[in-house]
């Protein structure tokens, strides 16, 4: 069976003639809601998906689902800012709405988590 497998992903994905690019870890918390009614926020932690060009720079897709909280959660999508340097890498910076769920939203900001952070710097290979 591993032989088909690998067969069906190098057929379908012709993944050696394609170098993945960086993605960035995401975590963090919404703001709290519903502070008369119900006060709460929920967490979320996801990957971001790989680097688009945009000019000389870039910007990442992030899509999480939060935790529950009385029986309901809250999903979002959307895009990072383009690349902040930190020393000798970047990260991102995202502030936007969570979907309403429950019958409200969440206010959240975060940055990423820096790219590749025990990797070797490879400049050239950079957006």
């Amino acid at each position: 069976m591993g032989n088909n497998n690998q067969n069906w992903y190098k057929e379908c994905c012709d993944c050696q003639d394609r170098r993945q690019s960086h993605v960035h870890e995401v975590l963090g918390s919404v703001q709290i809601a519903e502070r008369e009614e119900d006060p709460h926020n929920h967490r979320f932690a996801t990957v971001s998906g790989e680097a688009i060009p945009a000019g000389m720079n870039h910007f990442h897709e992030v899509k999480f689902r939060t935790d529950f909280y009385e029986n309901h959660f809250h999903e979002f999508r959307g895009k990072t800012s383009l690349a902040i340097p930190v020393g000798d890498r970047h990260v991102h910076f995202l502030e936007s709405v969570t979907e309403v769920s429950d019958g409200h939203f969440h206010d959240f900001r975060v940055a990423t988590l820096i790219e590749d952070p025990i990797g070797e710097e490879d400049l050239k290979s950079r957006c």
